[in-house]
């Protein structure tokens, strides 16, 4: 036997230490905590027999929250360091064992925030944070906070840049983080959904530098794949096809997978007579290079705002008793596709259903056919009669019938039209941008589904109103507001002029930028307008490319006391079985603490966030809107197994890691959505005690 000499015996206590070390912490080092986008995690302190013992370890109040503003993020945790931003877009890094604050960066200091603006990570690499505030990609120090001047243009790039358009008409941001792969950080972007629009170039731009490595063209340019999908000058006007959800990362295959959203404007496409490809469509492409190796679209022509909701899902499958690498991606409609990863075959079979084809309005041509998967059967429903409509209340029941029989809507795809169009599942799904978690072990894919029907009418653009042009598309043509865009009216108190006019010429988030097309004088008559309410007839600055239509009424179908006038559930959890192209089980998700006082409990509520599936059995999710609430469940048949209440709801995916042998689950609960209290407070959860094995 060999005896070990002292220095070899040293070298394996450390290498012991080390080990042990290791095994002590864990990370969530990616948005979604793995570049499958699966949100599934091995750690195991928290178990289904005590996750009941959670308790509050911190809270980080960024207080910087305001009513109506959005915190989505997906905290980053690396290191001991937990890395995320505010309600204003300031990044911040945490001690993540004890919520205080090591340094934080405000990217716009002394001045107001973008107006609801989501955001839902960043990326840790290396030396640096990967983040975005409007169109600026910065990389900051992640020891210091402050911005690394050899990238880019002193610490951060313009994301207008390199769009083959003036960067004075553009508004571009990225909501959701991108992935690292080698030296290259691939990302999508948040474009407006009307027009004005820039295209969503998935681009990739070198880590180090900055520089722009690859762009793949969503809307091809002449010569290019799908080019002939479009109108000839398409490429040069049309916006969106956007992979505003996100990317999804293979490494060991080298392939980074998309999911787009629908051509700019939503709801009426006369300037884009065609399928529209590669909006609607999952994409595959090469990491390196950008190039494409496969592609599905999955609505042809979209003329309901029905976009991939969220980055492509990476997984294995079981079929015919062998292990697939396979690609899941979830939709608005409530439906699921399965692809095998490499060629993009799939897995479920895919049938074209012919749809109503009589244009809405004039000079549209809705596709004739769109495709849906046959398994597994969709999460959300798929038909809205008078039978469907609620009966919470007699009052109830006829204001929802009378708004349904005033629609007449006969089919869910009808087009859009001056009539109106009752849209179920509605523009805010069936799934959202929260994503699915799937269990390897199981097969099992758990989605969270709205179950609401939204009201969406057309009409003609008046000439005469620049606001009306411009503005009342997202806002209402009294200012009101919508549930695309806030209300305008007091605006003038809130924000100067300068302020208002600033946000005209740049946008900000969806909102388009109008600096490229409305000169000096117009948008100060724009900024009048909008302070005053006054009405202006000026058009000489609006660019003639303007459709003929735009909607209004674009909102929730609610009832006379602003529920849902559909009967509940109004919000589902799902487990789908991907092995078997069936539904496992499904819950109503969610509820409204005003009913819940009336006797009315788990209705389900509209959700936005995911879900974390563990190992060991559990399936973690906030995400409701209204009741504030944290939950976990047992993964394997939805039975409920402990809720805590939050400050304000978490429309956001938890994190959950290991420092020092302690397993921690942080959320973000900003609240906001569709009129809840906003809130700016992240909290984390642990054992009171670590369990002895």
């Amino acid at each position: 036997m060999r005896t070990l000499t002292k220095t070899s015996a040293v070298a394996l206590l450390l290498l012991a230490f080390a080990t042990r070390a290791h095994a002590q912490n864990a990370d969530w080092p990616v948005y979604g905590g793995n570049t499958d986008h699966t949100h599934y995690t091995t750690l195991s302190q928290i178990s289904p027999a005590n996750v009941k013992q959670l308790k509050v370890a911190w809270s980080y109040a960024t207080n910087d929250e305001w009513q109506g503003s959005e915190m989505q993020n997906n905290p980053i945790v690396l290191d001991g360091v937990l890395y995320g931003t505010t309600p204003k877009l300031q990044l911040f890094a945490l001690n993540a064992a004890t919520g205080k604050e090591l340094w934080k960066f405000d990217p716009n200091p002394g001045k107001p925030a973008p107006q609801r603006f989501r955001h839902r990570g960043v990326v840790v690499t290396g030396d640096r944070v990967l983040y975005t505030y409007r169109n600026r990609l910065y990389a900051i120090d992640r020891k210091l906070g402050t911005p690394i001047k050899t990238f880019g243009d002193s610490g951060w790039i313009d994301l207008r840049a390199g769009l083959d358009r003036p960067i004075q008409g553009l508004s571009v941001s990225a909501s959701t983080p991108g992935v690292v792969f080698e030296d290259l950080y691939i990302i999508g972007s948040t474009v407006p959904e009307a027009l004005p629009s820039a295209p969503g170039d998935i681009r990739a731009y070198d880590v180090n530098t900055g520089a722009l490595r690859w762009s793949f063209h969503t809307i091809p340019h002449p010569g290019e794949f799908g080019y002939d999908t479009w109108p000839a000058d398409a490429w040069k006007i049309a916006g969106g096809a956007n992979a505003w959800s996100g990317v999804t990362l293979d490494p060991k295959r080298a392939m980074v997978f998309a999911a787009t959203g629908s051509a700019s404007f939503d709801f009426y496409g006369a300037n884009r007579i065609g399928n529209d490809l590669f909006a609607n469509t999952v994409l595959a492409l090469d990491a390196r290079t950008g190039k494409r190796i496969w592609h599905f679209q999955g609505l042809h022509h979209d003329l309901w705002d029905r976009d991939f909701p969220a980055a492509p899902s990476l997984v294995t499958v079981t079929r015919d008793g062998k292990k697939v690498d396979a690609v899941a991606q979830i939709t608005k409609t409530g439906h699921v596709y399965l692809f095998e990863r490499e060629k993009g075959t799939p897995l479920f079979p895919i049938e074209e259903r012919a749809m109503p084809t009589t244009p809405g309005l004039d000079g549209e041509q809705p596709s004739k056919t769109q495709p849906f998967p046959i398994l597994p059967p969709p999460f959300a429903r798929q038909e809205l009669t008078e039978k469907d409509l609620t009966t919470r209340t007699k009052k109830a029941h006829e204001t929802a019938l009378k708004i349904f029989r005033e629609y007449k809507t006969t089919n869910a795809w009808d087009p859009p039209n001056t009539k109106g169009t009752i849209l179920f599942p509605g523009v805010d799904g069936g799934g959202e941008w929260g994503g699915p978690a799937f269990d390897p072990e199981s097969g099992l894919l758990y989605v969270n589904s709205n179950e609401m029907a939204w009201l969406l009418k057309m009409v003609p653009r008046s000439d005469a109103s620049l606001y009306d042009a411009t503005c009342a598309n997202c806002h209402g043509d009294k200012r009101q507001g919508t549930a695309a865009g806030p209300t305008l009216i007091d605006i003038g108190k809130k924000k100067t002029n300068a302020e208002i006019a600033q946000i005209i010429r740049e946008g900000t988030g969806r909102m388009s930028a109008f600096g490229g097309m409305l000169d000096g004088a117009t948008i100060n008559d724009m900024v009048a307008y909008l302070t005053t309410g006054k009405d202006i007839a000026a058009t000489s600055g609006v660019n003639p490319n303007y459709l003929k239509y735009r909607s209004v009424g674009f909102d929730i179908f609610f009832d006379n006391d602003s529920f849902p006038a559909i009967k509940p559930p109004w919000g589902t959890l799902n487990a789908i079985d991907l092995n078997k192209g069936t539904i496992a089980w499904k819950i109503p998700f969610g509820e409204y603490p005003k009913l819940v006082k009336q006797g009315l409990k788990n209705t389900g509520s509209d959700n936005y966030g995911g879900a974390i599936v563990t190992q060991n059995g559990l399936l973690i999710i906030a995400a409701t809107t209204y009741d504030n609430k944290i939950r976990a469940f047992d993964k394997s048949n939805g039975k409920l197994l402990w809720t805590a209440a939050l400050p304000a709801a978490g429309n956001a995916q938890p994190s959950t890691y290991m420092i020092d042998g302690k397993q921690y689950l942080v959320i973000a609960c900003g609240g906001g959505k569709n009129g809840a209290k906003s809130g700016g407070t992240y909290v984390a959860f642990a054992l009171p005690s670590v369990p002895t094995k």
